[in-house]
């Protein structure tokens, strides 16, 4: 089984993550910030990822610290499951569509960080949740999973519809490129023989 734990304490958050990439999508997560605990639901259903998220976090300032906190813990967890990257995927790519709003995310667990995050949300606030730390929590995920992350919203004029969509893309990309090749046989996915 494909699982870890990881926390992570500064003066600033105290993060927990469970994460099973084996999972049914079960999620039970109490970030402190509602709207984030919302998108990372969408991750763990459409991802079959088991997530269990608790932090405690500077919130009393603001949601930065503790969004940007989960997502490099998750990212950590991340890489700590799925091990060496023998017999998987590698790649994955998801488009999925909400009413008028759609985007694309394709991920490489190439064992670099990059991201390309092309996305003009409509309005900078979703209730009391600020849209700019969308890209700071993947930016903290993908600087620690060491993936490379391409993120395009292609269509939204609704910014809660904008993000669902990114974070249910993120889920389903994520599932397929962490899913077993059969045609693969244990082999590592790269000619170099190691990720």
């Amino acid at each position: 089984m494909r699982h870890a734990q990881v926390n992570r304490n500064t003066l600033e958050t105290r993060i927990n993550i469970k994460v099973n990439l084996d999972g049914s999508g079960k999620a039970v997560l109490a970030t402190g910030v509602p709207f984030l605990d919302h998108m990372l639901d969408q991750v763990a259903r459409h991802g079959m990822i088991d997530l269990e998220v608790s932090a405690e976090g500077d919130l009393h300032i603001d949601a930065h610290h503790t969004v940007e906190d989960i997502g490099i813990t998750f990212g950590q967890a991340f890489t700590q499951a799925v091990g060496t990257k023998s017999g998987l995927r590698r790649y994955g790519h998801s488009y999925v569509p909400l009413d008028e709003a759609l985007s694309r995310v394709v991920i490489d667990l190439s064992g670099r960080p990059g991201m390309e995050f092309n996305v003009e949300f409509v309005r900078a606030r979703i209730g009391e949740f600020d849209v700019d730390l969308i890209s700071e929590f993947f930016r903290g995920f993908v600087n620690h999973a060491m993936v490379t992350l391409h993120i395009d919203n292609l269509s939204g004029t609704n910014a809660h519809h904008q993000a669902e969509t990114i974070f249910k893309a993120f889920g389903r990309a994520l599932r397929m490129a962490v899913e077993a090749d059969p045609r693969a046989a244990g082999a590592i996915p790269s000619t170099k023989g190691t990720l």
